[in-house]
Order: structure tokens, then sequence, then C-alpha cells
């Protein structure tokens, strides 16, 4: 079965084919891609929602669409992975967000953030959960800071990005359960 998170105002949900064209025209908007290598064509972006939508009907978890209750509207991504490649970290969950232009600003990433940390937390029993960005988006990381995430002060060039690419520095930030024993 399928885990769905709700919040106040955020349903986080599986992935449905009516979510692929506005992910793709978020996927291929300069402003929500500045800190990504790339601007995806609607092929990649499709290709990157069925894997996640593949994800969560594995595990019931994963990187969920994001739905604004009030109007039913597909605003982003919002939850948890396991990232395949080498991390200072590396096994990890990390928890990550994209949402639309149209969103930001109205606290969404940090309530759905917050929702997914809880269910890290209680249900996955998680000890800590990891999120890393370029150094310069300030934006994603107030959201880290806002949940409660600390800056590790481990940065590290992610390993997906070619030496030297302007945006290759990460942050590297966490958040330990609180009532986990040995929180790292």
């Amino acid at each position: 079965m399928t885990t769905e998170l709700k919040t106040e105002r955020l349903l986080l949900r599986q992935w449905k084919a009516a979510d692929f064209d506005a992910f793709a025209t978020m996927n291929n908007d300069p402003e929500v891609m500045e800190f990504y290598p790339s601007l995806l064509s609607n092929s990649e972006s499709n290709d990157l929602a069925g894997r996640f939508q593949k994800l969560i009907a594995d595990k019931s978890w994963g990187m969920w669409a994001v739905e604004r209750l009030s109007d039913g509207a597909f605003i982003g991504f919002v939850g948890l992975h396991e990232p395949s490649f080498d991390l200072p970290v590396s096994p990890c969950v990390e928890i990550g967000w994209r949402l639309s232009r149209l969103s930001w600003g109205k606290g969404y990433a940090t309530e759905a953030a917050n929702r997914v940390l809880d269910f890290a937390f209680h249900d996955l029993s998680l000890d800590c959960v990891y999120s890393f960005t370029s150094v310069g988006n300030l934006r994603s990381r107030a959201v880290m800071e806002r949940i409660g995430m600390v800056d590790t002060g481990n940065n590290f060039n992610h390993p997906m990005l070619p030496e030297g690419h302007a945006l290759s520095e990460h942050v590297l930030y966490k958040i330990c359960n609180p009532t986990a024993v040995n929180s790292i």
C-alpha cells in the first residue's frame, strides 16, 4: 500500500499521469532549476517522475507528488530518497524538494518537509536524515534550517557533476531523530 501524508494545506501522494506535464513545465523553468546543472527536457522530466512513481510503488514512500488541498493543484515534490551515488554519509536517506515557482514563499516546502521528517522518524524509525544542495542555494538551505536541520560543515563535491563545475560544491545538512538512542 502506498503511503500518503497530509498536512493542513497539502497532500503528499503517489504520482498521477496528470502531474507529468506540470512537472515538465517546472523542470524547464530556469528559476526553479537555477541550482541544477541543466533544464530537463519533457522526456527527462517524465523519466524522473516515472522513477519517483516506481520507487513509491515499490517502497510505499519516496519523493511524493505534492497537491495543494485547496484546489487540487500539483505544485512539485517533497520526500525521501536513498541516494545511489557516493556521499560522505553513504548509505543514507535524504530529504528533498522541488516546488513550482508560483508556490514559493508560502511555507509549503517547510510544511511538507516537517511532515516527511515526522514520517521518517516515527514510521521508518530512521536515526538521521540528510539533505544537500549547492552552496549558493540559499532558499533551499533556509528550508533545511527552518525544519531543524544543521549544517554539518562537511561540504563535498557532488559526484554527479564534473570537477570544477560551478554547482559542484555542496553543503551537507542533517537532522537526527530526537528519540533515537544513538543519534549520530
